[in-house]
């Protein structure tokens, strides 16, 4: 049976984890990070290449400044052992989303990890922080309407690959399975563009609880899919 190639997750269920178990939302985001670093060694083994994560949305800043103050340590903390974490385990990382609004010292760790992982040919694994869909491709239509400005480029010249070539995640398979957790069921502003044709698959499980068991349910129904990608299937 086929195994997605690119796997997308929408981690949901940090704060009522921690709720439940009468901590505050912090801590459920310190042990979701804990899920996430294991869930890339699991999709690795099941022969996945590709796992995009939400991390932090555009959204998210409205969160309660402790919390972001949190997500954000958390996010210092990975860079600064990802590096050797990553060489480790051959892991390529990056991460999408505009950089340019988070502090200077995350920007520098950032450009850091992908410099150092960008030649490593195991689990391509992408981060979305500070990213949101839509601010995505306000961004690249900026980046067209730039270029249509100053004549380097026709507004009929623009087409799906023009505008694939100026998102985040150039140079990388569109999502083939799209994962959210917490019982959740909405896309809520991510890959808009990408999860055009992907599989999407809900679980009530909150991420902190999410393992490889699990992992291996959303594969499983994935595979029960038939893609068709807008084609009429020829009855035999």
């Amino acid at each position: 049976m086929s195994v997605p190639n690119h796997v997308a997750i929408i981690l949901d269920g940090n704060g009522r984890w921690a709720k439940a178990k009468g901590l505050p939302r912090t801590a459920g985001h310190v042990q979701g990070a804990k899920t996430v670093e294991q869930i890339c060694e699991d999709a690795y083994n099941m022969g996945i290449n590709y796992l995009t994560i939400y991390a932090f949305s555009t959204e998210n800043w409205t969160r309660p400044d402790n919390e972001v103050a949190t997500l954000m340590n958390l996010l210092r903390n990975y860079m600064k052992n990802s590096i050797k974490r990553a060489q480790k385990n051959n892991m390529c990382v990056r991460v999408i989303g505009d950089k340019t609004q988070l502090a200077e010292d995350l920007q520098v760790s950032i450009a850091e990890l992908e410099q150092a992982t960008r030649n490593n040919t195991g689990l391509h694994f992408q981060i979305a922080i500070n990213y949101g869909g839509r601010d995505e491709l306000r961004r690249a239509v900026t980046k067209l309407a730039q270029q249509v400005a100053i004549g380097i480029l026709k507004p009929d010249e623009i087409d799906e690959d023009k505008i694939t070539s100026l998102l985040d995640t150039v140079g990388l398979p569109d999502p083939d399975l799209l994962i959210r957790t917490s019982g959740e069921q909405r896309i809520s502003n991510f890959l808009l563009w990408q999860t055009s044709y992907a599989e999407l698959y809900f679980t009530s499980v909150l991420w902190p609880d999410f393992d490889k068991n699990e992992l291996a349910k959303a594969v499983e129904a994935y595979q029960k899919r038939d893609r068709r990608y807008g084609l009429v299937k020829e009855e035999s």
